[in-house]
C-alpha cells in the first residue's frame, strides 16, 4: 500500500473552501502579497475564475499561516531565512521537513515551499523570466561510475564559482526499509566542499527510485542559491523515466565493458536521453569506449528527436584521468543555451510540474480507494475469488469501484 502524500487536513479543506465555483470572465487585476519580498500584479482580460482561483489559493495560504502556532511560525521563519541566505543546515532541515510523513509537518512543509517558490519566482523575474538554476538528471546501470563522475564534475564546477547540489537517491531494502546511503561516502572530496551540498535520500519503496519529495527538494536547493542541481538515481527499473520528468537535461551514463550495451539498455531510456556519456574511457577501456560511442551515435540517429533545437550527443569521459570531463560540461552548457533560446526549457518545466501533480493525485486517490470502508470490506473476499479463478479481475475491479462510488458504503 503506497504512502499517502497529502492527507486532507485543515490546509486542504481551506483550499477547497476558497476554490469553488466562480462567475464568467472579465478584466481583473490580481495583487498577490502573500509572503514578504514577493509582489506581483497581473493585468489582462482573462477569466475571472482564474484570478479568483489564484486569490483563493493565496487566501487559503494566509489562513494556514494564521493557524500556525508561535513555535511553528518561528520554525518556518528560521528555516526560510536560513535557506535563502544559503545556510546548509537550514537546507538540510527543510528537506527533512518535506520528506516527513507526519500530517501536520506536511502542512508546514507546504507553507515553506510556497514561500520558497515565491522567492524563486521573484529571482526569475529579475533574470528575464529565465530559470536561475540548471537541473541535470544522471542515471545509468549499476557500475557505470555515476558517483565518481558526479564528484569530478562537481569539483570542476565549484572551482569555476558554481554552487552545486547533489540529490542522490539510494535504493531501500524491501524487507527492512533500510538504505545503505553510500553515495555521500563515495563523494568524499565533494562532500567537504563548502560550495557543494550532497543529500542522499532513500527510495522508501517508491516506484521509479526517485522519492516523491525529490521534486520539492530541488525547489529548496534552488531557493538556497544552488545554481546547478544534479539528481542521481539508482539506475534500475523506472528510475530513468522518473528523473527525466523533473530535470532540464537527462544524461545517461554507460560503462564501456558491459557486453552488448544496445541490447542491454531499453530503447525507451535512450529516447529520453539528451546526452549519453561513455564512462571509464581510459587505459585498456579506451578502445571499447570508442566502439560503444560509435554504436550509440548511430543508434540515436534512428530515434525520433525530442527537441527541435537539440540533437542528442554521445561523448566519452574518464573520471579517473579527468579526460573529457570539461567537454561533457561544455555539451551540457550548449544544450542549456539552445533550450533557453527558444523557450523549450521553460516549456519542459511547465509540463513536468503538471505530470508530477497528476502522479501525486493518482497515488493519493489510490490510498483513499484502498482505505474506503466499502472497498476495505469487499477486498479480501474478491481477492480470494480472483486468485481462485472464480471471478475475473475485470469484474472484481468493477465491483470494487461500485463499492467506492456507492454513497451508502461511505463513512
Amino acid at each position: 500500500m503506497p504512502h499517502v502524500y497529502y492527507k486532507m487536513g485543515r490546509f486542504g479543506l481551506s483550499l477547497l473552501r476558497h476554490i469553488s465555483s466562480f462567475p464568467s470572465s472579465r478584466t481583473c487585476c490580481l495583487h498577490q502579497r502573500v509572503f514578504p519580498g514577493f509582489q506581483s500584479c497581473y493585468k489582462s482580460t482573462i477569466p475571472v475564475h482564474t484570478c479568483q482561483q489564484r486569490r483563493g489559493v493565496s487566501t487559503a495560504l494566509r489562513h494556514q499561516m494564521q493557524d500556525l502556532s508561535g513555535p511553528e511560525q518561528r520554525l518556518l521563519d528560521k528555516l526560510y531565512e536560513g535557506l535563502i541566505s544559503g545556510q546548509r543546515a537550514s537546507l538540510a532541515e527543510s528537506i527533512t521537513l518535506v520528506e516527513t510523513q507526519h500530517p501536520r509537518k506536511k502542512e508546514l512543509a507546504q507553507v515553506l515551499l510556497q514561500k520558497v517558490l515565491a522567492y524563486r519566482r521573484e529571482q526569475e523575474s529579475h533574470n528575464g523570466g529565465k530559470p536561475v538554476a540548471f537541473r541535470v538528471g544522471l542515471s545509468g546501470p549499476p557500475g557505470a561510475g555515476k558517483s565518481s563522475f558526479i564528484e569530478v564534475v562537481g569539483k570542476m564546477l565549484t572551482g569555476r564559482g558554481h554552487k552545486v547540489s547533489v540529490l542522490a537517491v539510494d535504493p531501500s531494502s524491501c524487507t527492512t526499509g533500510g538504505s545503505l546511503m553510500g553515495d555521500k561516502t563515495r563523494m568524499t572530496e565533494l562532500s567537504r566542499d563548502m560550495n557543494a551540498f550532497i543529500r542522499p535520500s532513500p527510495t522508501s519503496g517508491t516506484l521509479g527510485g526517485v522519492t516523491r519529495t525529490t521534486n520539492e527538494a530541488i525547489v529548496l536547493c534552488e531557493g538556497a542559491g544552488y545554481d546547478i542541481v544534479l539528481v542521481e538515481t539508482v539506475g534500475v527499473g523506472q528510475s530513468e523515466f522518473a528523473v527525466a520528468d523533473m530535470v532540464d537535461m537527462f544524461v545517461l551514463l554507460i560503462p564501456p565493458a558491459g557486453g552488448d550495451e544496445l541490447q542491454g539498455i531499453k530503447r525507451g531510456i535512450i529516447e529520453r536521453a539528451d546526452l549519453v556519456v561513455v564512462t571509464k574511457s581510459d587505459g585498456d577501456l579506451v578502445v571499447p569506449a570508442r566502439r560503444i560511442q560509435t554504436e550509440y551515435t548511430s543508434a540515436l540517429k534512428l530515434l525520433r528527436r525530442q527537441s527541435k533545437s537539440w540533437n542528442p550527443k554521445v561523448v566519452r569521459a574518464s573520471s579517473h584521468s579527468g579526460e573529457g570531463i570539461p567537454e561533457v560540461w561544455a555539451k551540457m552548457e550548449l544544450y542549456r543555451d539552445a533550450m533557453l533560446a527558444n523557450g523549450e526549457l521553460q516549456g519542459r518545466r511547465r509540463a513536468q510540474q503538471k505530470v508530477w501533480m497528476w502522479n501525486l493525485i493518482q497515488e493519493n486517490v489510490l490510498y483513499h480507494f484502498q482505505n474506503h470502508p466499502g472497498v476495505r470490506d469487499a477486498l479480501p473476499h474478491l481477492e480470494d475469488r480472483v486468485t481462485k479463478g472464480a471471478v475475473s479481475p475485470g469484474l472484481a475491479a468493477d465491483l470494487l469501484l461500485k463499492a467506492f462510488s456507492s454513497p451508502s458504503s461511505s463513512s
